[in-house]
């Protein structure tokens, strides 16, 4: 064999090296309608002329400064985050395994040896001394991709490793949504923990002057137990939002990764300064960008290329073994001219009965079938969550406002119903009736405001929390006449 050719031979075999017998792959339709629902629950949440989801990230949608703070915090130093972070740097790591494949390992190998050989065993009839002494560049069992198997692997494993930077971009989103919802519970619950602190001040006092009555003989026993069991019941919610707040600072402080500061955790709700109002767009535009939706997508990419590996395995696979070197009986002669030596071993394997290949061809094909319908499910899940979104944010002004009213026609109840007892035209039976709806009537508002504020932020989590505007230009836009993935 000409030794110029043995040089350019494993540049030949890289350059047929391209194919891949892996189906063409094309993306499948969304499952969903083209447009959000609409209808009276979903009448006032579109209407804005605000911006779309798909050019805002979260720094641009939260507007408190504090809770932007906390959640920086949380971005640094969250365990989770940190593990789904080394979960893409181990994707990556094993992808460059794969992709590593397509090329040969050469090595450098150098050995030395003597050995003596008996008369009775030698061919001359005396004995023998041999010495040999090699240095070579080979390349050990590489396999020439001519159809796409190990190209086929590499493909699978880029696709997971893409799958695992969307898991962690989806853990990042859930992150940012959590700190926030755990910021604004902390915020409600301090606010009806004031609340009740509020009550228990006046029950106390109500309390304090029908006892003063009681003594004077002006009030009935009846009189002073009905106006300690709303007393006890405002002690008992101040203990039970006391306990909410110190769990709330807990969850929160597990979110973030350390404590918070105290200057940086709210008040109330009125002190947070509420997120920026965003447009929903188009289900097309925006969940097919989603990251739970790429993750899966790029499952689905990885099952197809994984086709490509079982049919490959049909086809013949080709190795290359080769040395090129030296090698001489004398150490002092390894280098001299004339002393070069070379060798070269292709191997070619022809499968010709091996039931194991049709299972893993048929296997590769259901698997891919799961990955479709994964990949569909994950696109109506998140038609379902921001469809949701919707109808709350559609609805919710209109629950916050009727309960603003309510409460305060529960106040004004309240003061008549103590201005006529005080006057002694009516028994204290009333007043109380009127405290405890005061008291419901505001705590029902707490959550109303609290959910009005939540819903917003569970909309921009729907939506895909900002990340659009990242994967915009690297995701190819779909075509209406695109068909769908095809199920053979």
């Amino acid at each position: 064999m000409n030794k110029n050719a043995f040089i350019l031979l494993p540049g030949i075999a890289i350059a047929l090296i391209g194919c891949t017998m892996a189906p063409k792959y094309v993306r499948p339709v969304a499952p969903v309608p083209a447009e959000w629902p609409s209808g009276p629950a979903y009448a006032s949440a579109g209407t804005t002329n605000a911006p779309a989801v798909t050019d805002l990230r979260w720094q641009g949608f939260f507007t408190d400064e504090k809770l932007k703070q906390v959640i920086g915090l949380a971005l640094t130093n969250n365990r989770d985050l940190r593990i789904a972070a080394l979960n893409v740097e181990r994707a990556r790591a094993y992808y460059g395994i794969a992709r590593s494949e397509l090329f040969p390992v050469i090595n450098a190998k150098g050995y030395g040896g003597q050995a003596r050989v008996p008369a009775d065993l030698s061919s001359t009839g005396s004995r023998q001394t041999t010495e040999r002494w090699d240095v070579n560049l080979g390349v050990a069992s590489w396999e020439l991709d001519f159809f796409g198997r190990i190209r086929s692997f590499k493909d699978r494993a880029l696709e997971e490793y893409l799958a695992t930077e969307q898991a962690r971009r989806s853990a990042q989103i859930l992150l940012v949504s959590s700190v926030a919802n755990a910021y604004l519970a902390l915020a409600a619950d301090r606010e009806n923990r004031t609340l009740s602190e509020t009550t228990l001040k006046a029950q106390q006092a109500a309390f304090d002057l029908i006892k003063r009555r009681y003594e004077l003989g002006l009030a009935t026993d009846l009189d002073l137990s009905r106006a300690q069991a709303p007393l006890e019941v405002a002690r008992r919610d101040v203990a039970v939002y006391t306990e909410r707040v110190a769990k709330d600072e807990n969850a929160l402080g597990l979110l973030v990764g350390s404590p918070a500061s105290r200057e940086l955790l709210p008040a109330e709700l009125n002190g947070i300064a509420p997120p920026r109002e965003i447009s929903a767009g188009l289900p097309s535009e925006v969940l097919l960008l989603r990251p739970d939706v790429l993750g899966a997508e790029h499952q689905l990419k990885a099952a197809n290329a994984d086709i490509g590996a079982a049919r490959a395995a049909f086809f013949p696979r080709i190795s290359l073994t080769a040395a090129i070197g030296t090698a001489s009986s004398d150490l002092e002669g390894l280098f001299k001219s004339g002393s070069g030596a070379w060798s070269y071993a292709p191997e070619i394997v022809m499968p010709i009965f091996d039931a194991r290949t049709w299972s893993a061809h048929r296997a590769a094909k259901v698997q891919r079938e799961i990955a479709l319908t994964q990949y569909e499910q994950a696109i109506q899940s998140a038609f379902r969550e921001v469809a949701d979104a919707l109808a709350v944010r559609g609805t919710v002004d209109q629950q916050v406002a009727a309960q603003q009213s309510l409460v305060n026609a529960s106040a004004e109840t309240y003061r008549l119903a103590n201005s006529l007892y005080e006057k002694g035209l009516d028994s204290y039976l009333g007043v109380l009736d009127a405290q405890r709806s005061l008291f419901a009537a505001q705590q029902a508002l707490v959550f109303l405001r609290l959910e009005q504020l939540a819903s917003q932020v569970r909309l921009y989590e729907a939506l895909g929390g900002g990340w659009q505007s990242e994967d915009r230009a690297s995701v190819a836009a779909v075509s209406d006449s695109s068909p769908p993935q095809g199920r053979n």
